[in-house]
């Protein structure tokens, strides 16, 4: 029996194939939008704390001219691990709807337990987003400053992942947070 009067099955599945593929370009659009600099400052509590924070670090201003930008530190890479991320990042809209964190001072309120949140996960993946553009194996540790190569190298002897030493390479320090780094 024929699914409609009207239609064939070939047509049907033309147009279901057609809408699947306009769908998933909509939202594979969308979600790269979210990856944009655009997108990440487009509210005051990024724009005016952590994004000023940034450009006075070495991942945006630098000899070598390399500028990462949030998406590369804070989204991964590989499409699953990605679409995870952006359901997680979820969360953080609906505390900005919420209004949890939507005023400067309730942002550095919950400035630590937010920051501890990125650690843990970058700490869980072996610091995967850093590792995107640095790796030891390409590490000229006879063009570092001697200090800084002997750290690294203890550092991998030791298994220490990137944000073990280096959680306030591009934000500052929570006032709150009490360990040595």
């Amino acid at each position: 029996m024929s699914p409609s009067h009207r239609f064939g099955w070939g047509l049907i599945l033309l147009a279901g194939g057609m809408s699947g593929v306009i769908f998933w370009g909509g939202f594979n659009t969308f979600m790269e939008y979210t990856n944009t600099m655009e997108f990440c400052v487009s509210c005051h509590e990024m724009r005016d704390t952590v994004y000023q924070e940034y450009k006075a670090s070495p991942h945006y201003k630098n000899p070598s001219g390399v500028r990462a930008i949030c998406s590369d530190c804070h989204v991964p890479r590989t499409w699953s691990a990605k679409l995870v991320r952006k359901i997680k990042a979820s969360n953080e809209l609906y505390h900005k709807l919420l209004g949890s964190i939507d005023t400067p001072e309730k942002f550095e309120a919950k400035r630590l337990q937010l920051a501890e949140s990125v650690w843990a996960e970058m700490k869980s993946n072996n610091s995967r987003e850093c590792r995107n553009c640095h790796d030891y194996d390409a590490m000229h540790f006879e063009k570092q400053q001697r200090r800084a190569a002997e750290k690294m190298r203890e550092g991998i002897e030791e298994g220490k992942t990137c944000i073990d030493c280096h959680r306030f390479i591009a934000h500052k320090r929570p006032e709150d947070c009490e360990d040595d780094d």
